[in-house]
């Protein structure tokens, strides 16, 4: 796409900051697939809280998908390598979870905050810290 005459302006802004706008790229699309399965569990009937892990499942499967194939480009070479690199994505992202899961309680379960508005500005803090770990834990590159 960046081989297009109209977009060949933009190619080396690109290639200097590929990762990060291809991770605020997948991380938009994330959150759309988070909030927007959320939204669908909360008019279910779920509460905020199980209709936060429930999204999350559905956001983390393909935030791993997109960030090991196209933002990071992982290196895992061998079983092994990828079983740590899965274990490590999934841990990273419970954390983050249990960060955002904190922040409903509080705002939504405890101060009776809008449960969208709440999740959606958790959102931002979820991103920021999955690229964090993301980037310095998860997909580090090996020594070969």
């Amino acid at each position: 796409m960046m081989a297009w005459p109209i977009l060949r302006i933009f190619r080396p802004f690109y290639q200097r900051h590929k990762e990060v706008l291809l991770y605020l790229f997948f991380g938009g699309l994330t959150t759309v697939i988070s909030i927007g399965s959320y939204g669908l569990f909360l008019l279910g009937g779920m509460g905020a809280l199980v209709a936060n892990v429930f999204s999350w499942i559905f956001a983390v499967l393909f935030a791993y998908i997109t960030n090991s194939i196209w933002v990071f480009e992982s290196q895992a070479g061998n079983l092994s390598e990828k079983c740590r690199e899965i274990v490590s994505f999934y841990g990273g992202r419970i954390l983050t979870l249990l960060m955002e899961e904190g922040i409903l309680l509080v705002f939504v379960e405890g101060l009776k905050g809008n449960a969208m508005i709440v999740k959606v500005i958790a959102q931002a803090a979820v991103v920021i810290g999955n690229y964090i770990i993301s980037k310095l834990l998860v997909f580090r590159k090996y020594d070969r």
